[in-house]
């Protein structure tokens, strides 16, 4: 794997236990020495690598992956989802959405959904936004009182512990990128015919509320990031470093559980098919 002075993306952009954060002071277009030709290169050299990591854990079928992509808008969530998933066989990989809860899943508690969206064992699972809007923006635009929107955290922390026993394995990126790219993002939508579709109005309120998803995304990773399934700030203001960091972040967790193809039948090596 590709490291710049001999630390890893994973230590690097790790959120500590307990670490208290104020993303307001954060380098979203920190590189890390990386320069970008260089950069673009060990992606592409990490992606088949992915692809047999992969390819092992489905047939093992023992371990359960779950990625998570937190950020705001325009932070690169769908980008980012593009480049690990195509990395990946689409039969072994399920990407989930999530939106404005439909009228069944707000009948339900708020992980109800999210549950059922878990990944079963040999699958990789991809979260585009997730269980955390339920401390985001129902915190940001007061939808649940202060006490209920504080208790999620615990019961997040709970129920991520229950699935890594389980057998999951649970990798959370949070996406970072300051105001100024996400106007400059945001323009080239509205400027490019082809990607105005993913432009809303809805887009220029929430990003008014800036300051107030700062404060709420720094207290939920602080209270969240834990030993069996910590957080990853991910500095977003360059595409192609949020993509190698990611990538390889996943690569070397992936590498870690090292997954096996199962052992064939016995004496199946001999065989002639005719």
């Amino acid at each position: 794997m590709a490291k710049k002075s001999g630390v890893g993306f994973r230590d690097l952009v790790r959120v500590k236990l307990g670490e208290k954060l104020d993303l307001a002071k954060y380098d979203c277009g920190a590189t890390f020495g990386w320069e970008k030709a260089d950069g673009v290169a060990a992606l592409q050299a990490d992606l088949p690598k992915l692809n047999d990591l992969q390819a092992r854990i489905y047939a093992e079928a023992k371990h359960a992956i779950l990625i998570v992509l937190q950020g705001i808008d325009a932070a690169g969530k769908d980008g980012t989802i593009g480049v690990i998933a195509g990395a990946f066989n689409p039969q072994g990989t399920q990407v989930t959405s999530f939106k404005t809860p439909t009228a069944i899943e707000a009948a339900h508690d708020y992980l109800w959904r999210v549950h059922a969206a878990v990944p079963g064992k040999g699958q990789v699972g991809i979260f585009n936004r997730s269980h955390y809007e339920q401390v985001l923006i129902v915190r940001v635009h007061d939808l649940e009182p202060e006490p209920v929107w504080r208790r999620h955290y615990g019961e997040i922390n709970d129920w991520e512990k229950m699935l890594t026993e389980e057998g999951v394995t649970i990798i959370k990126f949070f996406l970072s990128i300051d105001k100024d790219t996400q106007r400059q993002r945001f323009q080239d939508r509205v400027d490019d015919p082809t990607k105005r579709w993913k432009f809303s109005s809805a887009d220029l309120t929430e990003r008014k509320l800036w300051d107030a998803y700062q404060a709420a995304f720094s207290e939920m990773l602080a209270e969240t990031s834990t030993d069996y399934a910590p957080w990853y700030i991910v500095p977003s203001n360059h595409n192609w470093l949020r993509e190698l960091a990611v990538g390889e972040i996943v690569l070397d967790v992936l590498a870690g559980l090292n997954p096996q193809f199962p052992e064939p039948e016995t004496g199946v090596e001999k065989l002639k098919i005719v």
